[in-house]
């Protein structure tokens, strides 16, 4: 079966050949093309590259059309990022420094008139035409409760969301919310077949129940609204999400969720009751150092829970570019062995 095929037959409630299997190797794909990582991201043709080198080296089921997650902030004004060698670049300019940046703030209508919107629309048009329907083509966007955080800073948006105006709070969600709405739209003209939301500051890490229900549901509901969720995932983005994962699936439209390491996938599954897909996933900070006989225990606990679930994909959070390639093998080769459906497997 090819990954497309896999995926497919788990969003049609039957069982693939094996457990699909999502790997997010980003800056990884610099390595492989003899490049520096700010050279890498340059251009969207050398990140499909790159992604498109990875997955048939590896062999994983997906194709991720995402640079950095810090490029969202670049689309809406940061001029300056900051590269790291072995690491993810970063915002190194808030553009929201006091309330009336966040007046100033402006949403462009057409993602296309973003020059860095253009390489990565690029980037995944290129992958659709090189899957050819065989591999699903993923993008992915930043909620609007979580994208305040990479224009302002985690601390100034804390500050802002617990006790700062309800007027520039407010504002503020809706100006991120028209974004994350139109860059959904723009991701699948460009050509994903599947999107993934991710909402990291919305998370039972960094929010309250009360919080959430108070705070980040709406404007989950607000971001989904009258757009279409058939084809986006709700990733946690490193934070727990279990404690919330009940009322998304019985008050939103989402019907897929990619947990945490940390999230009990029994728990989850029992609360999803057959109702959305669920993707666990591993904790690949310790794939850096971990041994082969480690990460294959780690994995095998993973299929051996997920695979009692209709409806299971095994995924990865964004993994560190140190990660040693024999480990990335190490997990892939243990995700297919124990994630085969094929009797007696």
């Amino acid at each position: 079966m090819t990954g497309m095929q896999r995926f497919q037959a788990i969003m049609a409630g039957q069982l693939p050949d094996r457990v699909p299997v999502l790997c997010n190797l980003l800056d990884q794909g610099a390595r492989e093309l003899g490049m520096s990582i700010k050279e890498y991201y340059r251009r969207g043709e050398n990140v499909a590259e790159g992604q498109l080198h990875m997955r048939k080296k590896y062999g994983y089921d997906s194709l991720l059309g995402l640079f950095y997650v810090a490029m969202e902030a670049e689309m809406l004004g940061c001029r300056s990022i900051i590269y790291a060698e072995d690491g993810p670049p970063n915002v190194g300019q808030l553009i929201i420094s006091e309330p009336e940046d966040i007046r100033r703030l402006q949403i462009p209508d057409d993602m296309e008139e973003l020059p860095r919107f253009r390489e990565l629309s690029a980037c995944i048009r290129i992958l659709k035409r090189e899957a050819a329907g065989r591999f699903p083509v993923i993008g992915v966007v930043t909620a609007s409760f979580t994208l305040p955080a990479m224009l302002m800073g985690i601390s100034g948006w804390l500050n802002l969301f617990l006790s700062g105006p309800t007027e520039l709070r407010s504002l503020l969600l809706e100006k991120c919310s028209q974004f994350c709405r139109r860059q959904i739209l723009a991701l699948r003209q460009a050509g994903a077949d599947l999107i993934v939301y991710t909402n990291s500051v919305g998370t039972a890490t960094f929010v309250t129940s009360r919080q959430f229900h108070d705070l980040v549901l709406p404007s989950v509901l607000r971001d989904l609204e009258g757009i279409g969720t058939g084809d986006l995932v709700y990733f946690n983005g490193g934070g727990q999400i279990n404690p919330q994962l009940k009322t998304l699936v019985e008050q939103t439209p989402l019907r897929a969720f990619y947990i945490n390491p940390f999230d009990d996938i029994g728990e989850a599954a029992g609360m999803l009751n057959g109702q959305a897909l669920l993707v666990g996933t591993i904790n690949d900070i310790r794939l850096i150092n971990g041994s082969k006989e480690e990460i294959d225990d780690q994995v095998k606990g993973i299929m051996e829970q997920g695979k009692r679930v209709t409806g299971f994909a095994f995924g990865t959070l964004m993994m560190p570019y140190v990660i040693p390639e024999e480990n990335i093998r190490a997990m892939l080769e243990s995700a297919y062995r124990y994630g085969s459906y094929k009797r007696g497997a």
